[in-house]
């Protein structure tokens, strides 16, 4: 890390070192929760968690080499210095938001309902091209992973790629103020988090807390085609640049065709100027985060050659959209999150299987009030799709369940196989007989339903 001092340390997070005066200015070598992650001159952050409690770990870090301990508590004989704070959670966000002051890397800040993550690969992919890139690890997004990702910038990296979630007001800026991107992306506007933000005008709201922070000098890119997002003329001074299928954006795309399961090819034009791009990435949405990444690599002096070469490299990861090939058939895994856009979005992708469509659909998280209506929609969205196997899974659900046998009631000429599970783990009792070789397997739900287990299992039947 970069001259990350135990002094500074404590100053930054408001808290009281303990310490000999000789080892004040002695810098640490990477900070961490975990005390599994502890290395030699580490700053070990003792959190208190529902299960664990950081500080029964405090005696062991020191033994691995943890140079310092963040401390809620005063510690008796500690084995090491050790700066004592009132909120340890806190400790770390104002560390983070030192360690970003002290940078002069750029950072792009990347937000919305739907598509965040695979729309930071897509972005960090292109600026590789040119760039020395961190990007944030899986998902860490929220107020413990962005300080985490922000305090692993190094001095070789030019660019950090944040991802950036939230699921109430005032999160964003707290967010922002860690960040202070330099580029703010968001990717729409859709229906998650309605349990605390009600609308979708209030997921906006929540949203746009991530321009409070945002650079002078900076940049904004956003969906065009989102009709909320649309509306923004003009954020702290600075004017969008517009994303999407539409002609009216600054950055379209056309001549869109699909290759199936191998991603999806198009045209992207800008001003004058156009370029052929392949997508590996199946899904039709995909192309939205291509444009995306267009628009950032635009921002920051790429060509359009780099540009294409990046939308052409990029990868998904685990959980999102991820296609893994066994000696059955074929996965979709897209069991990290779930919501109705992201959900319609994995249905419309199965359906470019040319073998037997499975979808194993489970519950969807933090709906708020209109929960049951939008399940209930989500069951009618997958009926009306051509999967030929339906598999819903969990209390949710049930009104996925209802949909599907409401529309097939009225629609006699639809034949679809379909079971209903109450949970997971019965589910998984029957797979087995469910399942036939050369399947195409759709696996999605919120991540608290634990379909990662679903992964495993069929990966070993």
């Amino acid at each position: 890390m970069k001259q990350m001092s135990l002094i500074k340390l404590a100053e930054a997070c408001h808290g009281r070192l303990f310490a000999d005066q000789e080892k004040e200015n002695t810098l640490v070598a990477s900070v961490t929760l975990d005390s599994r992650q502890v290395i030699q001159d580490s700053l070990f952050i003792a959190t208190r968690g529902e299960r664990v409690d950081g500080h029964d770990f405090i005696d062991d870090v020191y033994d691995k080499g943890a140079l310092c301990v963040v401390s809620e508590q005063e510690l008796t004989n500690p084995k090491g210095a050790y700066i004592l704070v009132q909120n340890s959670f806190q400790a770390l966000k104002d560390i983070a938001a030192y360690y970003r002051s002290t940078l002069a890397v750029k950072v792009v800040g990347i937000t919305g309902s739907v598509g965040k993550t695979s729309t930071k690969e897509m972005i960090a992919s292109v600026l590789e091209q040119k760039y020395r890139v961190l990007k944030t690890a899986g998902n860490f997004n929220n107020e413990v992973g962005l300080p985490l990702t922000i305090l692993n910038i190094r001095e070789e990296h030019e660019i950090a790629v944040v991802e950036m979630g939230i699921s109430d007001f005032g999160e964003m800026h707290r967010l922002s103020a860690i960040a202070k991107p330099d580029i703010c992306v968001i990717t729409n506007i859709g229906q998650c988090h309605l349990e605390n933000l009600k609308s979708r005008e209030g997921i906006l709201k929540a949203k746009s807390e991530i321009f409070d922070f945002l650079k002078e000098d900076g940049a904004i890119c956003l969906n065009g085609d989102d009709d909320l997002l649309s509306t923004i003329q003009e954020k702290n001074g600075i004017h969008p640049l517009f994303f999407g299928l539409d002609h009216k954006n600054d950055i379209y795309a056309t001549d869109i065709v699909s290759r199936g399961l191998e991603g999806t090819t198009c045209i992207i034009h800008q001003g004058q100027e156009q370029m052929d791009a392949h997508i590996q990435i199946p899904g039709g949405h995909m192309v939205i985060n291509a444009l995306a990444a267009t628009a950032v690599g635009t921002v920051l002096g790429l060509s359009a050659e780099q540009i294409k070469k990046g939308i052409y490299e990029a990868k998904t990861i685990s959980g999102r959209s991820n296609l893994i090939k066994t000696d059955r058939g074929l996965m979709i895994d897209d069991c990290y999150n779930a919501n109705p856009m992201s959900m319609r979005a994995a249905i419309d992708l199965l359906s470019y299987a040319d073998t037997r469509r499975v979808a194993i659909l489970g519950d969807m998280f933090e709906l708020g009030e209109n929960s049951d209506r939008l399940h209930y929609e989500t069951g009618t969205y997958a009926a009306q799709s051509d999967v030929e196997v339906l598999i819903l899974i969990g209390e949710n659900a049930k009104h996925m369940n209802q949909a599907v046998d409401d529309y097939c009631i009225s629609h006699a000429d639809r034949i679809c196989e379909k079971y209903y599970f109450p949970c997971r783990d019965a589910a998984l009792k029957e797979l087995t007989e469910i399942l036939k070789d050369q399947d195409t397997i759709l696996i999605k739900a919120s991540h608290g339903m634990g379909f990662d287990q679903i992964v495993k299992t069929i990966k070993q039947l």
